[in-house]
């Protein structure tokens, strides 16, 4: 299996981005995993299960080793993992979430967490950024500071400039040779939601919640697909409720164009324990469900997602 990495040290730019590559000299940002030869159009993405935390950023946080972990999709990657030997390439953040937010706009920033002003060109109003959730993180889970001060607004610049953008751009690049190998790309966004999470109008607690952005970024048959093939393991599955896709899902879902990205929520009392961050016995179930699911949605996509949507949706 041949592992593609990015160097952030290799980034060219100004002296800031030195810092970066301490952060990253030893683990790389992100990394493709991926099997000799592509033999499906799919592509998956697990830009939340990250878990190096360079020392120089933990040095800035007030948050121990632990508790800066709430945020993290722990062990996203290595549950759609059989992915990869399905033929199809995984990129996997090492970045943190609480580091870096790559399923966010490149510029989602909180004027209130740096010294200095933001640029004008910056989202500061999203709902995202309101709940401490932009690309540079203010908070993770359960409301906790990262920061016990202000931060330069170069270290945010770093991060975007150094993390953020070669993540995009790889994943771009991915699903553009997808496309030109395939005629169509699917890309699967893969994540993890806590134990306690519920759809609000039934009270129900999903095992997993497909998200297509309310029908725009997948057509309605891939969705459908994945809805009932995880239904058929005997799983409760939500559709869109109570998440629907970030960024990265609506940024590269275009059905019309042939491009179909769907959000992928698992709940993690299925196979963690969110207090230690342990696995737990249902771990290597799950890892076997989630690879027969990624080989039955393969199998069926040849049928199923190549029309675009009709105008309606």
């Amino acid at each position: 299996m041949a592992v593609s990495k990015y160097d952030v040290a290799s980034s060219r730019g100004s002296a800031k981005l030195t810092t970066a590559a301490e952060d990253f000299s030893v683990v790389p940002a992100f990394e493709v995993r991926a099997a000799a030869e592509q033999r499906v159009p799919f592509v998956f993405s697990s830009p939340h299960s990250g878990r190096h935390y360079p020392e120089r950023f933990l040095a800035m946080s007030r948050l121990g080793a632990h508790d800066v972990r709430r945020s993290e999709d722990c062990y996203v990657d290595e549950l759609f993992g059989g992915a990869v030997m399905l033929g199809a390439p995984l990129l996997a953040a090492n970045f943190p979430r609480a580091y870096l937010d790559a399923n966010r706009e490149p510029w989602e920033l909180d004027p209130r967490m740096f010294v200095e002003p933001v640029p004008p060109y910056c989202n500061i109003r999203s709902a995202r950024v309101a709940g401490g959730l932009g690309t540079v993180p203010k908070l993770v889970g359960e409301g906790f500071d990262i920061y016990a001060g202000r931060l330069p607004l170069a270290e945010a610049v770093m991060r975007i400039e150094t993390v953020y953008k070669p993540f995009h751009e790889t994943l771009k690049r991915l699903l553009a040779r997808t496309q030109a190998a395939f005629g169509f790309a699917v890309l699967i966004d893969c994540h993890s939601m806590p134990a306690g999470v519920r759809v609000s109008e039934t009270g129900l607690r999903p095992d997993f919640i497909v998200g297509d952005r309310f029908g725009t970024s997948a057509s309605g048959a891939l969705t459908a697909t994945a809805i009932d093939l995880l239904s058929a393991m005997g799983y409760s599955v939500a559709h869109n409720k109570p998440y629907a896709g970030g960024f990265i899902t609506e940024h590269y879902g275009r059905p019309a164009r042939k491009a179909h990205a769907v959000q992928v929520e698992i709940n993690r009392g299925l196979y963690m324990n969110e207090r230690t961050l342990e696995k737990t016995a249902g771990f290597d179930a799950l890892v076997a469900d989630m690879t027969q699911f990624c080989a039955d949605l393969m199998a069926l996509s040849d049928h199923h997602f190549l029309a675009p949507p009709l105008a309606a949706e």
